[in-house]
């Protein structure tokens, strides 16, 4: 077998471990916003923290490292087709919204009752929808390399 395809066997399995943290960490901030008493949200608080720094970190840095050693080892044959570029670019805004995840665990954290909190319930059932539509547009990019 190559090395190519071990790299993408690794890199989908990075990818789905990421995407069940992604998947799940907006769940949480939905169960987290509508707590009401102080040991709930600490519990919360320290699953979303957990989530973020041991599955949801080294899922991300896996999926991209072995997705930039993947296209670094077919560059001449990926970098003149348009759909990598655009999966690219959703995998930057997924990233963007992984680290946007980092960043209200950080609010919950300083909010030191509901009152305080960074959103909305309402806010993080919409929120939780986002990364369904990348995964959709990314995997239909990935299968059929439309451009």
């Amino acid at each position: 077998m190559t090395l190519y395809l071990w790299l993408k066997a690794f890199h989908i399995i990075g990818f789905v471990c990421w995407f069940a943290g992604i998947f799940y960490m907006p769940r949480l901030f939905v169960y987290h916003a509508s707590s009401e008493d102080a040991v709930s949200r600490e519990r919360f608080q320290v699953m979303e923290s957990k989530l973020y720094r041991i599955i949801m970190r080294p899922s991300m840095l896996v999926t991209v490292a072995l997705g930039v050693a993947m296209f670094a080892l077919n560059f001449d044959a990926l970098s003149g087709q348009v759909w990598i570029w655009l999966k690219i670019f959703l995998i930057v805004l997924l990233i963007g919204y992984h680290h946007y995840c980092g960043a209200i665990i950080r609010k919950f954290a300083a909010a030191p009752d509901q009152a305080s909190q960074p959103h909305s319930e309402k806010f993080f059932r919409v929120f939780n929808e986002l990364p369904v539509l990348a995964l959709i547009i990314v995997v239909l990019l990935a299968v059929l390399k439309p451009f």
